[in-house]
């Protein structure tokens, strides 16, 4: 008897667009400022990512660290007032003050990543003349930001920031899968594997294909991808093309949406913090499932461009899908400001492998 025909998801594409990962833009005929040598480019196109070296000094980063620190502040504080901690851990500095929150209110370090909202040290960091002047590099004069930035709240030994192998096309909508969104992985402290560091399957991204992934891993709302499926479907040899970065304070990532990444446990006695930051060629604008379009952040047609924040902070894509179900969303959870559950559309793309209150949620949600 004949097995019967496995289903297939929504995610799923027979298509594949290498070009736009592979093949660089022409080299610019002037350097400006923050630009990279022509072989720092090709090996972006040929590898799908490389780590930027010293690129950033402490007056760009130093006051991201600030913010953060008021970002924990504010958590401990409305904890605090609701009842759910007992003591504020004001003691505690930046790297070890959510992990003691963590211990008085598990959960913590979802509510900041979950309720978080863009500083301005953060705006001015993605807007940065010298970041921009590099994407021009590879996506050309236009240069836009993508709706999808996360800072990442990495405590010590939480299985809730574990993130497995993936694609970060994967999350998005397929009408994105043909085209470059540029993402940098930056740090806000030395990297290293005992603390958390990325792990990328280098020139996993050249097939152009974005491979069948699976949710959710462990107790997250985190897609996965399966070792067989990297080396069957993207061609990534898992013994020779399996690299770990360590990134010093300064540095960055710089990896496409192809690239199959990801982080390693934090086994370190500190918070890994680090933000995602993305860009895209406005003309590939297809946003987050039409939930939040990107923003424009430069055009030669408008050299006095500002980019329009009011417009787009006006539209929280984690606040709208969870408004658009409120009353599932809320059910029992102190109407929502603590509850610890994620979810969206990128669970609904993918075969569900692995329930949890993530994917539960999912389910209420959209039945």
């Amino acid at each position: 008897m004949a097995s019967p025909e496995r289903k297939r998801f929504p995610g799923e594409a027979d298509v594949a667009y290498p070009d736009p990962f592979t093949v660089a833009p022409p080299d610019v005929k002037e350097k400006k400022p923050g630009q990279l040598p022509r072989e720092e480019i090709q090996r972006f196109f040929d590898e799908g990512y490389i780590v930027v070296r010293d690129y950033f000094t402490r007056d760009d980063l130093d006051p991201c660290r600030e913010d953060i620190s008021l970002m924990v502040d504010r958590l401990a504080e409305k904890l605090y007032s609701a009842g759910k901690i007992s003591d504020l851990c004001a003691d505690y500095g930046l790297f070890e003050r959510l992990t003691k929150l963590e211990e008085e209110y598990q959960g913590s370090n979802i509510l900041l990543f979950k309720f978080q909202k863009m500083p301005k040290s953060f705006q001015r960091l993605w807007t940065n003349d010298r970041l921009l002047n590099l994407m021009e590099q590879i996506l050309g004069p236009e240069v836009a930001g993508h709706p999808v930035w996360n800072l990442r709240t990495k405590t010590p030994r939480s299985e809730a920031v574990n993130i497995p192998w993936h694609q970060d096309s994967a999350y998005m909508s397929n009408e994105s899968y043909d085209h470059m969104i540029a993402s940098a992985w930056i740090p806000f402290l030395d990297t290293t594997p005992e603390n958390g560091t990325l792990q990328l399957a280098r020139r996993g991204h050249r097939s152009g294909k974005v491979a069948v992934h699976e949710c959710c891993a462990g107790p997250t709302w985190y897609i996965m991808l399966q070792e067989d499926n990297m080396r069957d479907t993207l061609g990534v040899d898992l013994e020779r093309d399996i690299v770990t970065e360590p990134v010093p304070y300064g540095s960055f990532i710089l990896f496409n949406n192809l690239i199959p990444h990801r982080s390693l446990p934090n086994v370190s006695n500190q918070v890994r913090w680090s933000v995602d930051l993305r860009w895209q060629s406005p003309h590939h604008n297809y946003g987050f499932y039409n939930i939040q379009d990107g923003v424009l952040f430069r055009s030669p047609d408008q050299p006095s461009l500002e980019p329009d924040w009011e417009k787009f902070f006006s539209v929280d894509r984690k606040e709208v899908w969870k408004k658009q179900y409120a009353k599932a969303a809320c059910e029992g959870a102190d109407d929502g400001q603590f509850d610890t559950r994620i979810t969206g559309p990128w669970i609904g793309k993918w075969e569900t492998v692995h329930h949890n209150s993530h994917t539960e949620l999912f389910q209420q949600l959209t039945a």
